[in-house]
């Protein structure tokens, strides 16, 4: 089960809003979904994109004006397994060219379903062997300062597990709002 939520910052503060992704396919498709939020139409505004996938794995996307979108993701290999992860585990934010990763090999992946799309990981946690280029990392990837300028250090970003965006928002002083879209 996901969760999805656009918090949006304001003049007056948060605003939040749940959100479906059933008709998002890309990371420039949920930029453009958070910059929709924007209430108005500002192009400073401060959009955050909260996704959850039932504790296994968590992502903030921010996205501010026209500027490239920032993400952080909790998990890189749970998130890699699943729909919406795929959307933040880019290749960009993998340190890979675009489309050079092995296409056939990620399909057979995504058809192998052997319980790990639900977000277990697939391999031991703390086997630190190097797969090559077409592996993804467990554990957190991306920009781990995402939200260090409202109010969440990294060091605290990082050690977030279970019910991750509920302190993350009452860090920002948004619990409120996202509580009520919850």
């Amino acid at each position: 089960m996901y969760f999805a939520a656009l918090l949006a910052r304001t003049e007056d503060g948060w605003e939040a809003s749940d959100t479906e992704l059933d008709d998002v396919e890309t990371l420039s498709d949920l930029a453009d979904l958070a910059r929709e939020a924007t209430s108005g139409g500002y192009d400073d505004e401060t959009v955050l994109v909260f996704i959850e996938q039932e504790d296994a794995w968590f992502g903030i996307v921010r996205v501010e004006g026209e500027d490239d979108p920032r993400i952080y993701v909790s998990d890189a290999a749970a998130a890699s397994r699943s729909s919406y992860g795929e959307i933040l585990v880019t290749d960009e934010l993998l340190g890979r060219e675009p489309g050079s990763s092995d296409d056939s090999a990620h399909l057979e992946e995504l058809v192998d379903l052997d319980g790990t799309e639900d977000g277990e990981p697939a391999t031991d946690p703390d086997d630190d062997s190097d797969d090559g280029d077409a592996s993804v990392p467990a554990g957190p990837l991306g920009d781990i300062a995402i939200l260090d300028d409202l109010g969440l250090p990294e060091k605290e970003l990082l050690s977030l597990r279970t019910d991750a965006l509920n302190t993350i928002a009452e860090a920002l002083g948004a619990s409120d709002v996202l509580e009520a879209v919850r």
